[in-house]
C-alpha cells in the first residue's frame, strides 16, 4: 500500500459541482492499494500516517503528529500511484489491485482512520474527482506499507 501526504491548510474533493468531502488543517491522503495488499497493511499506514511528525511545535520544527496537532484527513482513492513507467510510454498498473478488492481495502482505510479519532473525509472511490489542496510547506511525503518496499 503506497500514500502520497501533502500538509494542507485546507483541502476539498469535488464530484460534478458538489463537494464530497473537506478538511481543515491536516493531511491530504492519496491512498494506492496493490494486489498484494491487506487489512494488515492499512492498519499499518494509518497508524504510521497519524503518527508520523511532519507538523511544525512552537520552535518551527517538525516534531508534531497529526493527532498531536489535531488535524484531519482527506483521503482520496489513487490507483496510479501503481503506475510502472518503466517500460515505454504508457504507464502499466499491472500492481494495482483490482477494483473490489481495492474499494474494500480503501473503505477499511478510511474507517480505520475514524476510528483512531482523526476526523475524515473522503473523495468518491472511482469517480472523476477534483481535488483542490492548498498546501502548507509544501510538505509532500511517500508512505508505504513494509510488503510495497
Amino acid at each position: 500500500m503506497r500514500a502520497l501526504l501533502q500538509r494542507v491548510r485546507r483541502a476539498r474533493v469535488d464530484v460534478g459541482s458538489t463537494t464530497v468531502g473537506a478538511i481543515e488543517t491536516g493531511l491530504t491522503v492519496f491512498l494506492g492499494i496493490a494486489k498484494t495488499d491487506t487489512e494488515r497493511d492499512a492498519d499499518y499506514l494509518v497508524d504510521k500516517i497519524i503518527q508520523l511528525r511532519i507538523f511544525e511545535d512552537d520552535d518551527g520544527k517538525m516534531n508534531l503528529s497529526l493527532l498531536e496537532r489535531g488535524g484531519e484527513l482527506l483521503v482520496v482513492s489513487q490507483f496510479t500511484l501503481y503506475g510502472d513507467c518503466s517500460k515505454g510510454r504508457r504507464p502499466s498498473f499491472d500492481q494495482a489491485a483490482p477494483a473490489a478488492e481495492a474499494r474494500r481495502l480503501y473503505e477499511h482505510f478510511v474507517a480505520r482512520a475514524g476510528q483512531s479519532g482523526v476526523k475524515t473525509a473522503t473523495g468518491v472511490f472511482q469517480a472523476d474527482m477534483i481535488v483542490h489542496i492548498e498546501n502548507d510547506g509544501p510538505v509532500t511525503v511517500i508512505c508505504e506499507s513494509p510488503a510495497a518496499k
